[in-house]
């Protein structure tokens, strides 16, 4: 069963829920896929933007990957106050666990004002590890 992983920065909610995926892994040749669901919902009283993500992918053996790209998915999705944007997405490691986490740069088109958001931790875990490296 996986769980969902929760941070808040000021008034920006991100949730994060990881999920393995036995029908695109083949742990013979040591490939692990996870797709992952993230809610992002603003609980403020201004309009949002994402603009960049940056993530740090780290593998059981502590090899870590830098991502960083425009957007989420193609999209730099405007959130209004109260809304929220959920999309998958995934990543694959050689190993049969990790972890992820970063940070959404987002900015208030009212003021102009950059802000980084935290992407909360969470667990790449799947049946074929020994046991928990986190």
């Amino acid at each position: 069963m996986s769980t969902d992983f929760t941070a808040q920065t000021n008034e920006i909610r991100v949730s994060v829920r990881a999920f393995f995926m036995p029908d695109r892994s083949n742990p013979a040749e040591s490939q692990y896929f996870w797709a992952y669901r993230v809610r992002i919902e603003n609980l403020g009283a201004s309009p949002v933007q994402l603009l960049k993500r940056s993530w740090s992918i780290t593998d059981g053996a502590g090899r870590t990957q830098q991502v960083h790209g425009e957007g989420v998915i193609g999209l730099t999705p405007l959130l209004q106050p109260g809304e929220n944007f959920e999309y998958t997405s995934g990543t694959p490691l050689s190993t049969p666990s990790g972890f992820m986490r970063g940070f959404y740069h987002m900015v208030e088109p009212v003021t102009a004002r950059a802000f980084d958001v935290t992407i909360p931790a969470f667990s790449l875990d799947s049946p074929h590890q020994p046991g928990l490296v986190h």
